[in-house]
């Protein structure tokens, strides 16, 4: 079976092994002449960013670079970018990378022409409509990592470098106009970057099934990127080179994105503050506390994870679930406390009330309160 496509759900992307080629022809198509491509500094000297680059320059585009992007991007990150931006009279952004380099490159199309402060969009009720629209320039997303799915989202997570907290920047046109989804930019992953960002695509779609809002389209999603995940990362862990089981888990990434419009929950609640406070890995910090979660929400979702379980092929309803999200992160050796990722319990009453403020709150199933969230914490400790 050749795995190909394209699709225009939530946006236009070109699926498939080899397509990076058509870089040109997506910039000319989003009607963008003089691109800056925005990624992360690990990525900035690696062979597929310079391939990027090659094809760029091919394609008469130029190939400027933006890299000064850190793990978990902030403010700073952003203004620089916004300068390279301007003073190189870009009119498009080529965002690539994880969800670093894709979350800041969305930022700075996003930025280069407002003339308000990033936290006046933050994704509060209808801030996004202070920003002027029309200003907001075209983008092109190209993962490189299979997890986030920040490249079919309208939103970027940008931490503040002076609070530590990690703030939701929303606004429709930050949806790239096309992605290109090449599984052959993800076979270089490291191991354990495989994992984290699989198993955030996981917590994603985990989180969105779990989620009490009404959304058919994003539960349906959910469940099948929750049946590629548990089916393809696995192999794509053991044999890097996979091409299969690497397109089924970009796949699911961008399904896990798609999905959690329906909303996510106590997991991302607790991994924002984390990340932004002890600057942990994103997605290996999802999955620490997700047995946690599974157990609190239990008397919410019980009933909707046991027809999981069956879609998915485990015995045991959501009780086997829960046996079987453990033993799964144990198969990628992911921690099984946060105190093991360097987390120390000294910050907790600040975890607990960043966790709190956190927008993904609203979309948990069981209501989240101060004392909830400690005892959440104190269990992955």
């Amino acid at each position: 079976m050749t795995l190909t496509g394209n699709w225009s759900y939530p946006t236009a992307v070109r699926f498939g092994a080899g397509r990076i080629s058509e870089l040109g022809d997506a910039c000319a198509a989003a009607g963008i002449s003089r691109p800056l491509l925005v990624t992360d500094r690990g990525l900035a000297g690696l062979p597929i960013t310079g391939r990027a680059r090659e094809i760029m320059a091919a394609a008469g585009l130029g190939d400027a670079l933006f890299a000064d992007v850190d793990p978990n991007p902030n403010e700073i990150n952003l203004a620089a970018g916004v300068a390279a931006y301007q003073a190189g009279g870009h009119d498009g952004v080529i965002a690539f990378g994880g969800g670093s380099g894709l979350d800041l490159g969305k930022m700075v199309a996003f930025m280069a022409g407002q003339t308000r402060p990033v936290w006046d969009f933050e994704d509060i009720g209808d801030w996004w409509t202070r920003a002027d629209a029309d200003a907001i320039a075209p983008i092109i997303a190209v993962p490189t990592t299979a997890g986030t799915g920040s490249e079919v989202g309208r939103a970027s997570v940008i931490t503040n470098s002076q609070t530590h907290v990690k703030k939701i920047i929303f606004h429709p046109k930050v949806l790239p106009s096309i992605v290109i989804a090449d599984p052959e930019l993800t076979v270089g992953m490291p191991k354990f970057i495989t994992a984290g960002t699989g198993l955030d695509a996981f917590a994603h779609c985990v989180e969105a099934y779990s989620s009490p809002h009404y959304h058919p389209m994003s539960q349906g999603i959910a469940l099948e990127g929750m049946r590629l995940v548990t089916t393809y990362l696995p192999r794509a862990y053991a044999t890097p080179d996979d091409l299969e089981a690497r397109a089924h888990m970009m796949s699911a990434a961008a399904m896990g994105a798609t999905a959690f419009q329906k909303g996510l929950g106590a997991i991302h609640a607790m991994s924002h503050p984390v990340g932004a406070v002890f600057n942990t890995h994103h997605g290996t910090t999802n999955a620490v506390c997700m047995p946690a979660v599974l157990a609190f929400n239990a008397d919410a979702i019980r009933g909707r994870f046991d027809q999981a379980a069956a879609y998915l092929g485990i015995d045991g309803g959501f009780d086997g679930f829960c046996e079987f999200v453990q033993q799964f992160n144990d198969s990628f050796a992911i921690p099984r406390t946060l105190t093991e990722m360097g987390v120390s319990a000294d910050r907790l009453d600040d975890l607990v009330a960043m966790a709190l403020e956190d927008p993904s709150c609203g979309g948990n199933p069981v209501e989240l309160t101060a004392d909830g969230l400690r005892g959440l914490f104190r269990a992955c400790f």
